[in-house]
């Protein structure tokens, strides 16, 4: 972890903490953003650069002066990355108003804070589709969704409202109607006529992934598999009729949706059990209760069999084949893309 507080990297877990006081624990005024530690040619850092100036973006509409030029901040978030040894996984980093008292505004806090840390976590392509559903959690307004702020309990609502449910994640929709985003990820669609689309960013926030999506599709343009790539806004009934449906986030980097609200994605055909025979689905059938106890949860589509509903086989639903082209499109990038997006860890 490296805090401004200490003026340095700390390696004890024991001292990787944050004062009472900072007025990101006790008032919300604080943003964050984070990066991606990934392998590949070689260990890198993933689209830094863009995701640090979202950060100072941020910071500045929260009224947050950084206590180092961008070039410093961007010099310890490499080093920190270098110094953990974490070889994947993500880096994370916030800018507060700082400690100092527990009054409203941050007059009484003599410097902003900055604290950053390296978590280890595995990344592998999403290649099974998710359900989702509508959320009945209020988003936020447009000043403070398209900040990334640490203010974030509408999100965690939103996602324990959806987990609740027996799905993995939620859509938000706008005061006027309009397809919004995730959670914490955007959310994008591809219609019948083979149009990547994804809601405008004007009310919502504005996704480094996504946004590197829309660069890297128009590959998909140029061989002809899809018509165009555009932002636009999306009504409910428009979004839901979409031939394919996918979350996009940092970490994901896309994460294919096969279900919205019990609806199917697309045409909704069932994947043909792997090519089994009637006869085995007939076997299958007949050993109910030992697949149950082997079903994943109700939130994935892992495998042939999604779940048991009502004593009978209901199979996984198929994965878009233009989801999974952009979703190779971006995994490629991530590994063995451009310098410009790669930014090598001197470990």
């Amino acid at each position: 972890m490296y805090s401004s507080i200490f003026g340095g990297i700390i390696l004890d877990p024991a001292m990787m903490v944050i004062p009472v006081d900072d007025h990101m624990v006790h008032r919300g005024h604080g943003v964050f953003d984070t990066a991606i530690i990934l392998d590949g040619w070689a260990q890198h850092l993933y689209e830094l650069d863009v995701h640090l100036d979202r950060f100072l973006r941020s910071a500045s509409n929260a009224k947050i002066p950084s206590p180092f030029p961008r070039s410093t901040l961007r010099t310890i978030l490499i080093q920190l990355a270098a110094t953990s040894q974490c070889r994947k996984g993500t880096l994370r980093y916030w800018l507060t108003a700082g400690p100092g008292d527990f009054l409203l505004t941050p007059g009484g806090c003599p410097t902003p804070a900055f604290y950053a840390i390296a978590i280890k976590e595995d990344f592998l392509q999403c290649k099974e589709g998710v359900k989702v559903i509508t959320s009945n959690i209020p988003m936020k307004q447009p000043q403070f969704a398209t900040m990334k702020n640490v203010n974030y309990l509408p999100n965690v609502l939103s996602k324990m409202e959806a987990e609740e449910k027996g799905t993995f994640a939620s859509i938000w929709v706008d005061d006027e109607g309009f397809i919004a985003e995730g959670p914490n990820m955007n959310v994008a669609f591809i219609t019948h006529d083979k149009e990547l689309i994804l809601p405008l960013f004007d009310k919502i926030l504005g996704g480094c992934t996504a946004l590197r999506l829309l660069e890297l599709a128009t590959k998909l343009v140029e061989q002809g598999r899809l018509k165009s790539v555009k932002t636009g806004n999306l009504t409910v009934g428009e979004a839901k009729s979409a031939a394919e449906m996918m979350y996009v986030g940092s970490t994901l980097p896309i994460l294919p949706i096969i279900m919205w609200d019990d609806n199917p994605i697309g045409d909704g055909k069932p994947t043909n059990l792997h090519g089994l025979e009637p006869v085995s689905v007939v076997w299958l059938s007949s050993h109910l209760e030992v697949l149950s106890s082997m079903t994943p949860p109700n939130n994935y589509s892992h495998g042939f069999v999604t779940r048991i509903v009502n004593n009978r086989i209901e199979p996984s639903r198929k994965v878009g084949e233009l989801t999974m082209a952009l979703s190779d499109l971006l995994w490629d990038d991530m590994v063995a893309g451009p310098e410009t997006h790669r930014l090598p860890v001197p470990y």
